[in-house]
Order: structure tokens, then sequence, then C-alpha cells
């Protein structure tokens, strides 16, 4: 191969997503591998440039933008909030194609940017819907981070409750790095709520589980997460994840040919002791593969020229063969029910 492909790997390796910091990295090194295995992009190797996506969002985006603009890297891809995707976009746009990979709240327009990522009117609403049919859980309380990703689902499901005759009964938001539910709780068991809507990130929602579970709660109120992965179960515990659902694109218990298959590769690379995979993780997987097909498949650079020609990109990964709509991959959502430290997979969500 000629000269490499540099692509700037933004995961969280400290703070609250620090949890699954270490599965993202591994997945994506992994999806290098095996895209450099296939003889790489444009003829060239993919390499990945860490970038600890877990620092506060106008740093990480200053470390991405100096890696672009100096041409260290040719693309930018990986898991991080929100706040660090409104950094970074605006830094980079138009200049390298970014793969944003965490579930988000909607609504990113900028240039050269690409989601392979669930949105609120895919994965939650479809959620909420059945659950209200099935487990009558019609009064929601919302306790989330204090940031846009929270606050502006929460803003959707008061729009999609009202329209649909659900209520949002109450709301709690609480910094980043929280370690003391106890007013949030307090609220809940005031409040007429019958379910929980969680848009908490890693360690804080690793906690609320934990006080939730002790507050006696649990026989009252089902939660909900749009963010929570195996890791986050395992570190919850098994008393703590009582009627916890969530909803995502990929759970690493789905029976699929895909997922068995990543399953296997995975652990003959990475061996029994690497880190539990989950969705969160394995979106990275997702993000390094759709990158290298942007690339690849539109023989171009040029981030507008990869932009106009995108809907015509495919790949094949865990999830299956997935094409983009509208700059998101266009895939299956799951809803599932904890089981101790472990998710069943229920259903395809509608």
């Amino acid at each position: 191969m000629s000269r490499s492909f540099d692509v700037a790997l933004v995961v969280p390796l400290r703070g609250p997503a620090g949890i699954f910091g270490p599965s993202a990295e591994l997945c994506a090194q992994l999806a290098a591998e095996e895209v450099n295995r296939s003889g790489g992009v444009l003829g060239r190797e993919l390499r990945l440039i860490p970038v600890d996506g877990g620092a506060a969002p106008q740093a990480v985006a200053a470390e991405v933008a100096a890696l672009v603009h100096a041409g260290l890297v040719q693309g930018v891809t990986g898991w991080h909030i929100s706040s660090v995707r409104q950094a970074v976009a605006p830094r980079i746009a138009g200049r390298v194609p970014y793969v944003y990979t965490a579930l988000y709240e909607g609504g990113e327009r900028t240039e050269g940017v690409f989601m392979t990522s669930e949105t609120p009117d895919v994965q939650l609403f479809p959620a909420m819907r059945l659950l209200a049919r099935e487990r009558t859980a019609r009064r929601w309380y919302v306790i989330g981070n204090d940031y846009v990703w929270p606050r502006r689902t929460a803003r959707t499901a008061h729009r999609y409750a009202a329209a649909n005759g659900l209520h949002i009964v109450g709301e709690s938001y609480v910094p980043l790095a929280t370690d003391d539910f106890s007013e949030a709780l307090r609220r809940i068991e005031l409040s007429s709520a019958d379910a929980v809507l969680m848009l908490l990130v890693g360690m804080d929602a690793v906690r609320f589980n934990r006080a939730f579970a002790r507050s006696g709660l649990p026989g009252r109120c089902l939660r909900l997460s749009t963010l929570m992965d195996e890791n986050m179960l395992l570190a919850s515990g098994a008393p703590a994840t009582r009627d916890l659902f969530s909803t995502a694109g990929f759970f690493a218990n789905m029976i699929t040919p895909e997922n068995l298959e990543f399953h296997g590769r995975y652990a003959a690379r990475f061996g029994p002791e690497a880190p539990p995979l989950g969705s969160l993780g394995e979106s990275c997987y997702e993000g390094v593969l759709l990158l290298a097909a942007l690339v690849e498949q539109t023989g171009e650079l040029d981030v507008r020229a990869i932009g106009a020609n995108a809907e015509s990109v495919s790949y094949e990964g865990p999830r299956g063969l997935l094409r983009l709509r509208s700059r998101h991959v266009n895939q299956r959502i799951y809803l599932a029910e904890a089981r101790g430290v472990d998710f069943d997979v229920l259903t395809e969500l509608p």
C-alpha cells in the first residue's frame, strides 16, 4: 500500500463515558484491521489516531481541528457526546468526512457529517409506544444529564407524548459525573410516574440504577434507556436492573449470522478477557466501516463529492447490510429487557 489513510478516532477515555472507551477502541481497531486486509482505503493503509473524547468539548475540537488542518488525518469517527460533536463539526466542516457513531438528538446537518447512530424518531418513540401498550407505561419522568442530547430528546418526547395520549410528569437534569441522585429519586417518588426515561451517560446511569434499586421504586416504575450497553449493565449489577429496558440498533445477544461472526472475530482477536461487546463500542466498528466505504466506493476524498454520492454507498457489518438515508444509516432498531447483567432482545421496533 502507498501512503496511509489516517483517521482520528474520538472516543472517551475519561469521565462518565470512559466505561465503554476500551470496548470502542478495540471495535474500531478490529474494523481497521479488516479494512486493511481487504486492501485498505483507495490502496492506502487505514490507521487510527486516538483522541480522548472525554475531555472538555472545546479541547477535543481544538485537537481534532489541528490534526485536520495539518493534513495529519483524512477522516474522523468515533463515539462521543453531542456537546463534543457540536464543538468538532463546525471546526472541520467541509474538510474531511466525519462519521459520528453515538445515538443523538437528531438534526445534525453540518457538511461532511454522517451518522451511524439512532435518533428519537426511530429509537425512543416506538419503544415508548410499545411499553405504553404492553406495560401501561403512560406517565413518564425524565432523568438526564444537563446538556444538549438529554434536553433536546426530552423536548421531542414531550411533543410525542402530547400527541399520543402519554404524559411527561416531571424532569430532573444533573451535571455529568453526578453521584448523588437522592433529590431526583425523591421527585420521582412524589410524582405519579409509572415509567422513567433515562437519558444518562455511562457511569452516571450506573450510579442511578444502583440508587434506584435501593429506593424501592422498581416495583412501581419501569425504566427505559436509549443509552445502556452490556458494560453498563455489568457495572450496575443484577439487583439494579429489574424492569430496565433499552432500545438500540445492536445488542450483543442478537442471534443473527452477522453478529455471531462478529463475536467470533472479536474474541479471536482480543481474547476472553476483552471488554464486553455492546452497542456503544460496536458503533465504532460501524463508524470505521462506513468511513472507509464512503471514500472507497465514491473514489473521493472531497467531502462535497462524497456527500453527493453517499446514498449509493453500502457496507455490511454486525447490524447487517446498511445504506445511508439523509446521511443517517438506515437500520433496524430493537427493544431489549435486562435479565440480570445481560439483555434479552424482545422485538424489532416498527
